[in-house]
């Protein structure tokens, strides 16, 4: 099962994100890159990226992180700390692996504005079901 195949699955079927314009753009092993395009639907009433649709941009590209073997991994929990408000045309979110167990996995995820400064840092736990993401 190749990276691509995952990033192509999770962005078809996570509708959710999909509907809020956040989608991944890369899989690696143990990483993924993501994205959310800012639109009037992303912002809160002070005009800045609701702090939700920050929090999917951060668990969807965890998603694909975690689920990049093709383990079936979903979130134990999640943990995110805003660090500026979210603005300007797209929010970018790179997520990467701190350690992985059998069955169990830590990741850390930053969130970039337009200008690549940090936006907000959110770390996630996980657990691997056993069951494949992608049925081969």
């Amino acid at each position: 099962m190749t990276c691509e195949i995952i990033k192509e699955h999770i962005n078809k079927y996570d509708r959710f994100a999909a509907c809020n314009n956040i989608r991944l753009t890369k899989v690696e092993p143990g990483y993924a890159e993501g994205e959310l395009l800012i639109t009037a639907d992303s912002l809160n009433a002070r005009g800045f990226v609701q702090g939700g649709a920050i929090f999917t941009l951060c668990d969807l590209t965890a998603s694909g992180a975690s689920n990049s073997g093709n383990d079936g991994m979903i979130a134990m929990g999640g943990h995110i700390t805003y660090i500026r408000p979210g603005t300007g045309t797209k929010l970018r979110a790179t997520a990467r692996q701190l350690n992985r167990g059998r069955h169990t996995g830590i990741f850390s995820v930053d969130v970039f504005n337009d200008e690549d400064k940090l936006v907000a840092h959110a770390t996630f736990n996980g657990f691997a079901t056993g069951e494949q993401l992608v049925k081969e």
